[in-house]
């Protein structure tokens, strides 16, 4: 049966690409229209933004100022701040509602690898503190040497406690949230813990590396703020190229300078081989000792320096200056990209015009990685040393094998002492 042709011609449908949910790219915008430059309301956010900037530069200082435990205290703190805004970034109320305890999952994930991240790099420190008490001595080495499978196990009970909980018709909202706890773990709280590594190796490879992204933060705002007209980069939109350069020249001369002036404080360049707070004197190593330069003869006589003196330490600040300022900033691109996406301005709001904690952190974590491998492959010496030794020793073996190791030693000292007599 033939279809009737004679009657209204039929509408043809039109097919509409679907759109994205992403942001709108700021190529439809007017080139500029986001630029500080621009903006009508900066000198107000600029105040608010200063304001924040000096109370949290501030608390900053004196943190320093009383010791290492309390750097590593702040920093445990921003972690868990930093993992409350990312939990909450996908929280869905509904959902939550219909799987009680499933919030406490991911913090029992999150103290998990806390307990495994920093029990690796404080087990030596820890088992320093305790030597003088041999019943406590005893117990923090058991501790120390099952460490990784109470790590382990502690996993898998959440690793099971998942699995128990896995609810019909929230399967997709339940993996999803497991994979984001655990996109946190690797990306943000893994990065994040280098910077106790980084204490407690000298403060100095702390707050060096911590301060080089603050100021380049701050250059890159202020140049941008004053001279930005050509922008940088299109997830984010205030970034501009008068910015990028001038921060990149202010940050490496800043390294060069702040390099030299925190190199002559032993309380900063010591490292700590325990976790008590005392006071710590050392000698600095020959880093941290001046040498002296000339003045080239081309130079006019009226100069009035002959020679000047520099710290070989200088010399690495300006290759962590070159990172923090070309490399590093990609860590705030990243989280930009990631707040489009999620279509929100800030990660929080924690802090006045600045945004929630992981916005002021996004660069630091990228910085603390490149300094503890800077620090491990540059200027630690590579070679064993005495020291390096009697670490591996404290930690690796109990206090009787400890003890059969000194009577061995001092029997093999004392035959190569009379056979060489």
């Amino acid at each position: 049966m033939q279809r009737d042709l004679g009657g209204a011609p039929s509408t043809p449908k039109l097919r509409h690409r679907k759109r994205s949910n992403e942001v709108p790219s700021d190529a439809t915008k007017e080139n500029g229209t986001d630029l500080l430059v621009n903006d009508r309301n900066k000198y107000k956010s600029m105040w608010i933004r200063t304001c924040s900037t000096l109370w949290m530069i501030g608390g900053f200082v004196f943190i320093v100022y009383m010791g290492h435990l309390y750097i590593c205290a702040m920093v445990v703190v921003i972690q868990i701040l930093m993992a409350r805004e990312l939990f909450n970034l996908l929280r869905k109320a509904h959902e939550d509602r219909q799987l009680p305890g499933f919030r406490l999952l991911n913090w029992h994930f999150f103290f998990t690898a806390m307990l495994f991240v920093y029990g690796r790099f404080l087990s030596q420190r820890l088992v320093n503190t305790v030597t003088s008490d041999k019943v406590l001595y005893q117990l923090v080495s058991s501790l120390i040497k099952y460490h990784m499978v109470i790590c382990y196990f502690l996993y898998i009970a959440g690793f099971m406690w998942f699995i128990l909980t896995l609810k019909k018709k929230m399967y997709k909202y339940q993996f999803g949230q497991f994979a984001w706890t655990h996109m946190i773990l690797i990306v943000v709280f893994t990065q994040s813990s280098f910077t106790v590594a980084n204490i407690f190796e000298g403060i100095f490879w702390f707050l060096l590396p911590a301060s080089l992204i603050v100021i380049n933060d701050i250059a890159a705002y202020l140049f941008g703020f004053f001279f930005g007209r050509t922008p940088l980069i299109k997830l984010s939109p205030k970034k501009t190229w008068e910015g990028f350069i001038g921060a990149s020249v202010a940050t490496i001369i800043s390294a060069f300078v702040l390099a030299h002036f925190l190199g002559r404080f032993k309380w900063l360049t010591c490292p700590r081989k325990d976790l008590s707070t005392g006071w710590l004197d050392c000698d600095p190593g020959p880093l941290f000792k001046p040498e002296l330069y000339s003045i080239p003869r081309w130079f006019p006589e009226w100069f009035p320096w002959k020679e000047f003196s520099i710290l070989p330490v200088q010399w690495h600040a300006v290759w962590l200056g070159l990172f923090a300022s070309i490399i590093a900033p990609f860590g705030g691109f990243f989280a930009s990209g990631f707040k489009r996406a999620f279509k929100i301005k800030d990660f929080g709001d924690s802090i006045p015009g600045h945004g929630g904690i992981t916005d002021r952190m996004d660069c630091q974590m990228v910085m603390a990685v490149f300094a503890y491998i800077y620090h491990q492959s540059f200027v630690i010496p590579q070679s064993l040393s005495v020291e390096r030794i009697l670490d591996q020793i404290l930690v690796s073996l109990t206090f009787e094998e400890q003890l059969v190791l000194y009577r061995k030693l001092g029997e093999i000292l004392r035959e190569k002492q009379f056979g060489q007599s």
